[in-house]
């Protein structure tokens, strides 16, 4: 089990495609953690998932609070205690090999124009499909999402 899909950001806003990601999660029936590497952003973060998207609410909560497992979305740095089904990465968190293997979905979100960030998401790229995790690589370059390579395990 276990796919990692990383987006690969040329034209659209981390947020925008965070906040189309976590609609698809919710509809399929997934909870979802969302784990970001800097704790300033992910404030930020929740305040935006108040006020966004204007056509519906994403229901969530920020790591921390009394009702963490009880969130359909829930911001943090830690463990998926809300039982997450799927894993947004986004500003440079990491997954463990076993951790991926038990999602349904991990979402890695990078800036293709932050030289720094292509290469944390290569490096988790090979990680990740050297440990026999399934991943596709996903561009918008051409101005709307194409997929461009896909590797699976071996059988």
């Amino acid at each position: 089990m276990g796919l990692v899909m990383f987006y690969h950001l040329t034209r659209t806003g981390p947020d925008a495609t965070l906040q189309t990601l976590l609609q698809r999660g919710l509809a399929a029936g997934w909870r979802v953690m969302i784990r970001g590497g800097d704790a300033a952003a992910l404030d930020r973060l929740d305040v935006r998932l108040w006020l966004e998207p204007e056509d519906g609410f994403l229901p969530h909560g920020r790591e921390g609070g009394p009702h963490d497992a009880d969130q359909p979305i829930l911001l943090g740095q830690g463990l998926p205690v809300n039982g997450a089904q799927a894993l947004a990465l986004i500003d440079g968190a990491d997954v463990a090999v076993d951790e991926a293997r038990g999602m349904e979905r991990v979402w890695a979100i990078f800036d293709g124009g932050d030289q720094e960030a292509v290469a944390a998401a290569r490096g988790l790229w090979t990680r990740l499909t050297e440990g026999g995790v399934a991943a596709q690589y996903w561009s918008e370059e051409s101005g709307r999402w194409e997929k461009k390579a896909e590797k699976l395990p071996a059988v």
